[in-house]
Parts: C-alpha cells; structure tokens; sequence
C-alpha cells in the first residue's frame, strides 16, 4: 500500500551524504506517525537535505496541521479552496509559534522574544470580531492571545495570531487593493515572508477586536500578509475590566 502518493526526487548536490541511500518517504510517514508528527524532529529533518526539506513541506508539515487541527483543516479546504496547498510549512509554524516582535518593527519600540507554545486554540467564531462590518462574510481563524505580561511601560500584551480561508478572493484583499493600501516598507509575514498590509492604517480595524481581545480601545494592531496569514498585538486590560468589557 502507498502512504504518499506524490513521489520527491533528490536534487540535492553529488556530496549529499543522501545520495548513498535514505529511507523511502512511506517509512518517513510511518516514523513520523508514530511519533505524532513532531514539529521539532521534522524541522530537524528539513535541515539534513533538499530532499528531506521537501517531504517535510509536502507531506510531514500537512499531517502535522491535520492532527493538531483537524476541523479547521477540512473548513480550509471546504469548497474547492486549496490556499494552504503549498505553504503546510508556514501554516505548521503559525500553529505553534508566537512570533513576538523586534523593538523598531512591526509593532514599534516593542520587543518581545518569539516563542514556541504548546498548545493554541484557534476560532472562526472569534476570526469576526477582527474583520470590518462589510467583510463579515470573510472567514478568518484567529488565535486566543498569547498573553505577555508586566511588559514595563507596554503594560500587559496580547500577541494574536490567523489565518484567512481563501483569502486570494477574500473581500478584505479586494477592499485593501480597492484602497490602494501600501505594504510595509521593511517587515514581511514572520510564517511565509510575503509582503504585509497594516490593517489599522487601511482604516479597517473593527471596534470589535478590543473587545474580543479583551483589550484597551485603539490598542490593537493587526498585519495580513499576501498569502492570508495574520499577526496581531494588542495591549490586554486587568483581568477584572476585560471580564466586563462589551462585545460587539
């Protein structure tokens, strides 16, 4: 029985220690499987040759988004739509990585150290807040905010990741190009290094996305990038007013 069905060739140089023989991709999958598709044994393997970096953005990459999350993998590919086709690697490390910031970045003078996380919960219901009123029809899956406090004069921060279904045909991309939106002039996505819009600066941050992130009002700022990713921050209230702030 074949476990993977596309086959990848070796490309890699004639000094490529891989050239003298290296497990078949269907015995990758098994030991991958059983181990739970580990994200870090795989990114470990993707650096040991071309050919081991390819299974990995083709094969391991996807069924690691598959077991980690499965019903937002089936709703990302529902109705034909085949965006993450291609970027399993980057979508993998969205999944798990909190990208933080760098002081003269995205997020100005804040600096923030990225970090893995165990463990993010991911929500469409939550994906609405964050889209204006006239893009609800839109389908955005944002992250619960990983939660950085005591961050000097920053306060507490709430660092939120996403990503949009089918965003090459999304009503936000449209409108963004519609208003001539500019791209950052210097960052690109930390997850795919394509080029970032500022949402806030287009004028397209709902009021609603402080209230859901239980955040001060005009304190969050989110960037899409051109394949649909999303990085987020937002400075969090004290948990005794963010249990009372409305929502939209």
């Amino acid at each position: 029985m074949v476990l993977v069905v596309k086959q990848h060739r070796c490309t890699h140089s004639a000094t490529c220690s891989c050239t003298k023989g290296h497990l078949s991709e269907d015995a990758l999958f098994l030991v991958f499987r059983h181990m739970n598709w580990n994200p870090r044994l795989i990114a470990n393997l993707s650096c040991v040759c071309k050919w081991f970096d390819e299974v990995a953005k083709q094969v391991l990459w996807k069924e690691f988004c598959h077991a980690r999350a499965p019903k937002m993998m089936l709703d990302l590919h529902s109705d034909g739509s085949h965006i993450v086709d291609g970027n399993w690697k980057a979508l993998g490390k969205l999944l798990i990585y909190c990208n933080g910031c760098t002081k003269g970045g995205l997020f100005g003078n804040v600096h923030v150290p990225g970090h893995f996380v165990f463990r993010t919960r991911f929500s469409r219901t939550a994906g609405k807040s964050f889209l204006p009123l006239q893009c609800r029809m839109d389908v955005l899956y944002v992250s619960d905010p990983c939660e950085h406090l005591d961050q000097g004069e920053d306060g507490d921060l709430g660092f939120f990741r996403g990503i949009f279904k089918s965003f090459a045909t999304s009503r936000v991309k449209k409108i963004l190009i519609e208003k001539r939106a500019r791209f950052h002039p210097k960052e690109v996505c930390p997850y795919c290094k394509a080029k970032l819009w500022n949402m806030l600066h287009a004028d397209m941050m709902p009021a609603s996305a402080s209230a859901r992130l239980g955040a001060y009002d005009d304190s969050v700022e989110y960037f899409v990038c051109l394949n649909g990713h999303v990085i987020g921050l937002g400075t969090l209230l004290p948990l005794s007013d963010s249990e009372e702030a409305p929502e939209e």
